[in-house]
């Protein structure tokens, strides 16, 4: 659902209680970038980069005021811990900065600085006791689930008054070299460095302070002539505190009682051009510099989650979500970072270029980080592929989380449907016009009185009879359920909240009251475990009534999204359990309400063990093992259709691939082709939903008139036909992180022209390349191809004449997409046309294969039940497959000796699943033939083959069936 929208009429914000808030309610075209900072209106971003200026301006002159006390330093295990000493200056006074760097057994690095807490002795002081004292620790607790092992071969090489040297990593190829003074950290492979830390000097650690109203000295009894109290003179103010101890934005007060505390450091990409990562952000995927210059920004990226509604394109603005994860990549190497601070995080790009060799220049990109508070705790990935850095950054923070086969189907929406009859005739309509879906979704207006866990007794009356009608077709519905609870009296769900002391606090250590669309609402605390607790039960089937086993759920506004806050979000000396307050924790607040919603469908039913489905629109590094996300509020234009693609593959890159963007746009009425083309594009968004405003028209894709609803129904049975090797990406995604639809510099970490091409992907390591059509009146794609091997149209078996790093111009009528096949692959199908995926659980395979240059091909499937937990103890098929020498293979792909699985009822199902035909694409005219060979399970038998000779504009092709060979069981087709 939308944030607050400029284009409710009157009539509805009267009904939303919101009619004393009418200045936030006037029309807009598009977002308010007045609502939302800049990084000059943010105290500790304009400090970090006016530190970051004053470097830069003393250059050479400079000296860090950081050092490494050489005696501190100890190594142990794996394990360096030290003090860096910060002098203040021009104070003579030092600040101790305990450091422990960390070297992990998957050869990643960390490095943790924390700060000592003092009191001073020697100055009267006044501080506020609301808030915890020390820096936010706990982030790791809610975001990091492994991966955490000391490496123990790691060790000392070398060590010195100006440096210590660490082996590591695989074979000890990994290098640290530590500078004492000033504290520094060159990260190597093999010898070369790749990452630097604070090579530029902006390491900025804020340290905790007093908030000093008359600096004096304490009187000494046994000294005479001291001067009394009152005629202390005034401090003198060496730093502009102006924004120190409060700050002021949109009229909205931010009091401090921490003062200071931000974090900052510069990270050097050595030798690297590009920089991926750190979404959310409707930017290219290749970021851009943010100091200024043609085509750049000059702002940093902001990682700040919040309700940017309507939001603008080609911008580092903040979004509703953010994962400080970012990859550098050059030819043939693979780095990363990531920054783990769940505060406001600003990051600054710039790059530069450098070569003692005039004829081969390199660029090295300059990060600077810079976090409102918290510990400065970094990751360091040395790769060197990108496979590698996404297994490590996966290690740590999990990997997707398994998904129910009906959740990779298409998903209707909109705000919304308005009775359970609405729903029950989308539904029917749907069926008549043999469109498939799996999914019916509800917002916000099914409730009585937007309280959630309540129905519209007048609208829907029966749901119950409604859920089962959807199941009948083995179809599902979800609701909305967000964190705001109206704060209504008489609401059983705030009651339980408020006397139970689960809600988010205000500084004054009170309920916090803000508002969004029931009115006036308490915010869940989700970082309570008490809260997690009790959430989980009111989505049990008797206390959530009209709810089935069929009924999943959507986490909006989780950001979370206040109408009435400071950035249309919570005001940061909010306090959260453990009286931490918003500002520390608030990157994490979706994922915290992700999480308690997980959770609570796990326990709905005891003994019941289904895969939750939650939908989450904020999310944070970890977001992943939750569910799904989308990208939030777009517009039905075509430069939102064209930046779903790279928002979407940053996504996947940075360890969240279970994403999409609301076909058709959310805010306006798409016109049929920019409707038609959002379908096609949207069949290879790994989340793939329909999605309109409450104001815009109905667009359900039977609506549409002939051609456009032809077309549309083809896209939807595309993807559908096309699920089996959907879900083999997804698991590939869950097993190790590899993102589900993949840029070319991932897949092709080699060809240098394809690291900035943000605009195609590939589908898991399927080989079907996809490039939509994203412009208006456009009849065809230029699609780059990223190697040697050939390329065919998935609809014509047109083998096209491609070259390595160029592109070719693939044509894309209306009632097509850009889709390429590359040579050498072997793609599982279901051909027959089902109304949802459930009901295709049982149906037979197709293998389309496409035969590469040297005459071989490969691929693989996956499947379970797409549904319980089952697949943990074995409850799977996983099949290899491999054509070479005349023959095509299947063997399990893990080496197990499947006949030593107790087949559960699912598998048992399985045994009735065969391979239906084999579609082989460059077929060679050896293989034009009547029979071919089929041996499976100590049988032999023949079956036909019908062999297509190649024509004008398509490659030879044969077509192999009705093979009848079991899919779990080994087989061998013999074709010559």
């Amino acid at each position: 659902m939308a944030s607050r929208s400029g284009q409710l009429s009157w009539k509805r914000t009267a009904l939303l209680g919101l009619v004393s808030l009418g200045h936030l309610l006037q029309p807009v075209a598009a977002v308010k970038e007045t609502d939302f900072k800049k990084c000059d209106q943010s105290g500790f971003c304009k400090r970090n980069r006016q530190y970051a200026d004053d470097v830069s301006t003393q250059g050479s002159s400079f000296t860090s005021p950081y050092e490494i006390l050489p005696e501190s330093a100890s190594f142990r295990d794996g394990q360096l811990e030290a003090v860096i000493l910060k002098t203040i200056n021009d104070q003579k006074e030092t600040v101790r900065l305990p450091i422990t760097v960390s070297f992990l057994e998957s050869g990643t690095a960390r490095v943790t600085v924390d700060e000592e807490r003092r009191q001073k002795k020697d100055v009267e002081f006044r501080y506020d006791t609301r808030a915890r004292k020390e820096r936010y620790n706990e982030a790791e607790q809610l975001v990091i689930v492994g991966g955490l092992t000391l490496d123990g071969n790691a060790q000392v090489t070398h060590q010195d008054e100006s440096q210590i040297t660490v082996k590591y990593g695989p074979s000890s190829s990994f290098e640290a070299v530590i500078r004492l003074s000033p504290f520094g950290i060159d990260f190597k492979r093999d010898g070369a460095t790749h990452i630097k830390l604070n090579d530029g000097g902006l390491l900025n650690v804020e340290h905790w302070r007093p908030k000093v109203d008359y600096i004096y000295e304490i009187p000494d009894p046994d000294t005479e002539g001291q001067k009394p109290l009152e005629e202390a003179p005034p401090p003198v103010k060496r730093e502009d505190e102006t924004t120190w101890w409060d700050e002021f934005f949109g009229g909205n007060t931010d009091s401090k009682p921490r003062g200071p505390e931000s974090v900052g450091l510069d990270i050097s990409f050595v030798g690297y051009e590009h920089v991926y990562g750190i979404p959310e952000h409707a930017s290219s995927m290749s970021l851009k510099e943010t100091r200024g210059g043609e085509g750049q920004y000059t702002d940093p990226y902001r990682l700040y989650n919040a309700d940017v509604f309507e939001y603008i394109l080609d911008s580092p603005m903040t979004l509703y979500g953010s994962i400080p994860f970012m990859q550098a990549h050059k030819r043939q190497s693979s780095v990363g970072v990531f920054w783990l601070n769940a505060a406001e995080t600003w990051v600054d790009i710039t790059k530069t270029k450098a070569s003692s060799n005039p004829l081969a220049k390199t660029t090295t990109t300059h990060t600077h980080w810079m976090s409102e508070s918290g510990l400065l705790d970094v990751f360091v990935f040395l790769g060197p592929t990108p496979h590698d850095i996404t297994k490590d950054y996966s290690q740590l923070t999990g990997t997707t989380t398994m998904p129910q086969e009906f959740a990779i189907g298409y998903h209707q929406c909109r705000w919304n449907y308005v009775s359970d009859d609405d729903v029950k005739d989308v539904d029917r309509r749907m069926d008549r016009y043999k469109i498939p879906y799996d999914v019916i979704w509800l917002d916000l207006e099914y409730t009585d009185d937007r309280k959630f866990f309540t129905w519209d007794e007048h609208m829907f009356k029966d749901p119950i009879a409604m859920g089962k009608k959807l199941q009948e077709s083995m179809r599902q519905l979800v609701l909305l359920i967000d964190p705001h609870i109206k704060n209504k009296e008489g609401y059983s769900v705030l009651s339980e909240l408020t006397s139970k002391d689960l809600a988010v606090r205000n500084k004054d250590d009170k309920n916090y009251d803000g508002w969004c669309w029931p009115g006036s609402s308490h915010w869940v605390d989700c970082f309570n475990p008490k809260a997690i607790e009790w959430w989980a039960t009111l989505f049990k089937y008797d206390k959530f009534q009209g709810t089935l086993e069929n009924t999943f759920i959507w986490n909006d506004m989780n950001e979370p999204s206040v109408f009435n806050g400071p950035e249309v979000t919570m005001p940061k000396d909010n306090l959260h359990y453990g009286d931490w307050e918003h500002r520390d924790v608030h990157n994490l607040n979706g994922m915290t309400f992700h999480n308690a919603t997980f959770q609570a469908l796990l326990s709905r039913k005891p003994g019941e063990l289904r895969r939750p489905f939650v939908l989450t629109r904020s999310f944070y590094a970890g977001s992943q093992r939750y569910g799904a996300m989308w990208t939030g509020d777009n517009q039905a234009d075509w430069g939102h259709l064209a930046m779903s693609l790279p928002m979407i593959l940053n996504q996947g890159i940075a360890g969240y691939p279970f994403g999409g963007s609301d076909v058709g746009g959310f805010f306006g009425n798409p016109e049929s082709d920019l409707l038609t083309r959002w379908y096609q594009a949207g069949a290879f968004f790994p989340f793939f939903r329909a999605h309109a405003h409450i104001d815009a028209r109905r667009r359900e894709p039977y609506l549409l008139s002939e051609p456009y609803r032809g077309i549309v129904t083809a896209a939807v049975r595309l993807r559908y036909s096309l699920l089996p090797a959907w879900y083999t990406a997804f698991f590939h995604a869950h097993r190790d992180g590899s993102p589900i639809v993949r840029p070319m510099f991932w897949t092709h970490p080699s060809e240098e022209a394809g690291f900035g091409v943000d605009d195609q992907l590939f589908l898991g390591s399927t080989g079907l390349l996809h490039k939509p059509v994203v412009e208006k009146d456009t009849e065809s794609v230029d699609i780059f191809i990223p190697d040697d091997e050939i390329y065919y149209d998935y609809f014509t078996y047109q083998p096209l004449k491609t070259s390595r790093g160029k592109r070719v111009t693939v044509s894309a009528p209306l009632d097509r997409t850009g889709l390429l096949m590359r040579g050498g692959h072997i793609i599982p199908r279901r051909d027959t046309p089902r109304r949802s995926a459930q009901l295709m659980r049982f149906d037979d395979y197709t293998l389309v294969v496409t035969v590469n240059k040297a005459g071989t091909a490969e691929g693989e499937l996956y499947v379970d039940d797409g549904d319980s937990y089952d697949y943990q103890n074995g409850q799977f098929i996983h099949r290899a497959f491999r054509m070479a020498d005349g023959s095509i293979t299947s063997v399990d792909a893990q080496g197990r000796d499947t006949r030593a699985v107790e087949a559960g009822a699912w598998l048992k199902a399985m045994d009735a699943v065969h391979v239906d035909k084999i579609i082989v694409v460059g077929a060679p005219a050896a293989w034009d033939r009547k029979e071919v060979t089929v041996q499976s399970g100590g049988e032999t038998w023949t079956v036909p083959v019908k062999y297509h000779a190649a024509e004008k504009g398509r490659a030879a092709f044969a077509v192999v069936g009705r093979v009848g060979a079991r899919i779990g069981e080994d087989w061998t087709v013999k074709l010559a």
